[in-house]
């Protein structure tokens, strides 16, 4: 019986941070992600992928306001423009992954799933937003976009800009999973969870209803890989490896962690909310649930023996 991964695709998959984000450039990144997604399916995994889409909701949004401003056209809350990711970035996924496939005479149904995700309306990340979507912004863009729409902007933790950051709640069910399972082990490869999901709740029994939230990918997906009893969890993202002391002279490589070494870690402030650490929360939950291991890496070297560094339980 084959064994079934979820793999967790970084923004870089799709789009690079110093790359305007046209339909070319994502295509070609997507297609780069396809060639090392096949390493997987060649060590016989049958593999669910999500994927993340803060630079690509960030641009829906700032379509709708614009076409808002420009035509009337009414805008559409998070949760809508989240679906909307969902579908453009599963699509380019889908026939890229396709291209490389038939290049290979290999035959597999690719599926993308529009998938909901329930969340607690009362969690206390709504009064808190931490989630960056869109694109970076110099210090002065920023302080102009929040005066001018109420918006609020962090800086990078990585340096690389501010962004806007929305509300991040934690991810209690994902709805459908029995069938995402079902059909991903039945070797189609399932592509799930887009962007984290689509946030939902209960408004009243037994009625669902959208959000204004981003759910962390990387979360949502450890998620996903704990309640469809997944063999492994791969978050991918641009480092080869865990890094302590990150970007500094004192920088070093992890090979491997327990999840209470990397508790630890997390404690001392090495893994930063807008950097490595919902990754390793992620890694830490996954196993946790499922005593199973999180191998977080670079996209190229998915597929790799003793690639990336491994979360595990003991």
């Amino acid at each position: 019986m084959k064994k079934l991964a979820v793999v967790a695709l970084g923004g870089n998959a799709l789009l690079q941070s110093d790359q305007k984000g046209t339909i070319d450039e994502q295509e070609g990144n997507a297609l780069a992600t396809a060639d090392s997604l096949v390493k997987l399916l060649k060590r016989d995994y049958n593999i669910v992928i999500t994927h993340g889409n803060g630079p690509q909701v960030g641009n829906i949004m700032l379509a709708n306001s614009a076409g808002y401003k420009m035509y009337g056209i009414p805008e559409m809350p998070l949760d809508i423009c989240v679906a909307y990711s969902q579908g453009f970035i599963g699509y380019i996924i889908e026939q890229q992954l396709k291209n490389v496939l038939q290049s290979l005479d290999m035959e597999r149904d690719i599926i993308t799933i529009s998938t909901q995700v329930l969340v607690n309306k009362l969690d206390p990340a709504f009064k808190n937003p931490t989630k960056p979507i869109g694109p970076f912004y110099t210090k002065e863009e920023s302080e102009k976009f929040a005066a001018e729409t109420g918006s609020i902007y962090k800086e990078d933790a990585r340096g690389r800009g501010w962004r806007k950051v929305v509300a991040s709640p934690k991810p209690l069910v994902i709805i459908n999973k029995k069938t995402i399972e079902k059909i991903a082990r039945e070797g189609n490869i399932v592509i799930a969870v887009g962007g984290g999901g689509i946030p939902v709740f209960y408004v009243e029994t037994n009625k669902l209803q959208g959000i204004d939230a981003v759910i962390d990918k990387d979360l949502a997906s450890a998620l996903l890989a704990s309640q469809i009893n997944a063999d492994k969890f791969f978050i991918l993202t641009d480092v080869p490896k865990v890094c302590l002391n990150y970007n500094t002279p004192q920088e070093c490589t992890i090979d491997r962690m327990t999840i209470a070494e990397a508790q630890q870690y997390l404690e001392e402030g090495q893994f930063p909310d807008g950097s490595m650490g919902p990754k390793i929360r992620a890694a830490i939950r996954f196993v946790e649930n499922s005593g199973k291991d999180t191998i977080i890496t670079k996209t190229t070297m998915l597929g790799i023996d003793n690639g990336g560094t491994r979360i595990t339980l003991v």
